[in-house]
């Protein structure tokens, strides 16, 4: 399902960025979809850090195998010497536990995230071990579909722009988050298609 901003987006993105506009067009029928519900999307964030795709697909198959409800009860009543078992380092097992002991005792407060702004939301969820601010970002993009996202040490944004903007020069952060300011307040959107600049098959967090 499309992001009821979508279009309205690429529209003022187009209007008012040629450079942004022409890799718009260059696009037509791709669009940002929502991942999964919430406790899963971060469990699976966790489970695929510092490894490759086709790992973590594995080590994420055998979690869901051996807890069968992957929620934050179904992790909390499994034995952490069962979960490491699954191919999850220790290190893994104690942040999915933490995320697992925040959803439950309520300290992560899901019901209220409509009303609450990206700062707060990314506040939030780095309070669980295991999830810093660029996980948070890429949650509110891919999960809670935020329009105006710019998570600025991401690596393919930082590639996008410097081909699409710069000729391929490297240039400070800085420079990348004035560039931004003028996508606002459609930046997740400016993210996402300088992402399939690199890659035409949106990637899945």
């Amino acid at each position: 399902m499309k992001p009821e901003y979508w279009d309205r987006a690429k529209r003022a993105l187009s209007r008012r960025d040629p450079v942004m506009g022409g890799i718009i067009r260059s696009r037509p029928k791709v669009f940002l979809a929502r991942r999964g519900e919430p406790f899963l999307t971060l469990a699976r964030a966790i489970v695929g850090q510092q490894i490759s795709v086709k790992a973590a697909q594995s080590v994420w198959d055998r979690v869901v195998a051996c807890v069968g409800d992957v929620s934050p009860q179904g992790i909390l009543s499994k034995p952490r010497p069962q979960l490491r078992a699954c191919g999850l380092s220790d290190r893994k097992v104690e942040y999915i536990a933490d995320l697992a002991q925040h959803f439950a005792d309520g300290s992560i407060h899901v019901h209220r995230w409509p009303e609450m702004d990206d700062e707060a939301i990314i506040a939030e969820l780095v309070q669980v071990r295991g999830i810093g601010r660029w996980t948070a970002e890429m949650f509110l993009i891919f999960n809670l579909l935020r329009p105006d996202v710019f998570p600025l040490d991401d690596l393919g944004l930082q590639k996008g722009i410097c081909l699409s903007y710069y000729k391929g020069r490297k240039i400070s952060l800085r420079t990348m988050a004035r560039r931004g300011e003028t996508w606002r307040p459609w930046r997740s959107v400016a993210t996402w298609y300088l992402w399939r600049s690199l890659d035409p098959v949106p990637v899945e967090y």
